[in-house]
Order: structure tokens, then C-alpha cells, then sequence
């Protein structure tokens, strides 16, 4: 099964979306796919319920510290290459997506109770959210088979 399957089935079985992209991407890392979800737990619905960055995204971000990033605080050069991906990766969501803001992508303020109850009653969760999963999975599949290379 491809990560972004993997991805969207975790959002879908009830993880955040953030979780959803961290625990698909910690397989084959020392990081717990429990531990994993545990860090992420904050940062869906534009964290912490916020409607600010894509859950999805700040995931991504995760997974591109987890896989490329560097533990050293010498290591400058390897602190640009993080920056560099991440900013890459934000780039091309919002190609994708034309935002990384969940607001703008839901059409709706989820951090309002207005907002949330729009949300729900028109089920964006499961119709926007989804897709966000899988192309935030798809984005990193690549980027990170580039970084192999």
C-alpha cells in the first residue's frame, strides 16, 4: 500500500491529519507509529483546532525534519536543506491546493463555533480533508524519493 493510501485510510479511521500523515511516514524510522501520533496530536484542524496551517502540511513538515532533518546545531548546512524542503513542499500544496491556510481550504473558520458547525453540517471533513491527506502523502512520496537520489 502506497503512503498517501495509508494516510487518508489513518484519517479516515479517526487520526487527525496530521497524525495521519506522520504516522504513515514513520514506518522504517525509529519513531513508534504511537509516539508519532501522540506528537502530531496537536496540530490538526490548522493546530490545535486554530484553522491556521494545514494539518496536513504541519505533518508534512514533520516528516521532512524526521527523514531529512539534523539533530546538530553545527549542522547549518543541514538546516537549509530542511528549510529548503519545507518550503518546497508548501509550494507545491499550494499548487495543489491554492492555500496552506485550513481556514481558506475548508471555506470556513473551524476555531468559531459558527465556522465548526458549517463544517460539520456540510461534512468538510470527509469531503475536503481526504484529498488533503492524500496529496500532502504524495507531495513527500516525491520529494522524498528526490532526496534518495
Amino acid at each position: 500500500m502506497k503512503r498517501s493510501e495509508k494516510a487518508v485510510e489513518l484519517f479516515e479511521s479517526g487520526l487527525n491529519c496530521s497524525q495521519a500523515i506522520l504516522v504513515a511516514f514513520a514506518e522504517g524510522t525509529a519513531l513508534d507509529p504511537e509516539l508519532a501520533a501522540k506528537l502530531a496530536g496537536g496540530f490538526g484542524g490548522g493546530m490545535g483546532r486554530m484553522a491556521h496551517t494545514c494539518g496536513a502540511v504541519t505533518g508534512a513538515f514533520l516528516v521532512l525534519g524526521l527523514k531529512c532533518g539534523t539533530a546538530s546545531p553545527d549542522d547549518k548546512a543541514g538546516k537549509e536543506k530542511t528549510y529548503r524542503l519545507v518550503r518546497e513542499f508548501a509550494e507545491k500544496f499550494q499548487a495543489r491546493n491554492e492555500s496552506i491556510v485550513c481556514r481558506d481550504l475548508l471555506g470556513c473558520d473551524i476555531s468559531t463555533e459558527t465556522g465548526s458547525n458549517r463544517a460539520k453540517e456540510n461534512g468538510l471533513f470527509r469531503k475536503v480533508c481526504p484529498k488533503l491527506v492524500r496529496d500532502a502523502a504524495e507531495i513527500l512520496e516525491g520529494m522524498l524519493e528526490e532526496t534518495k537520489s
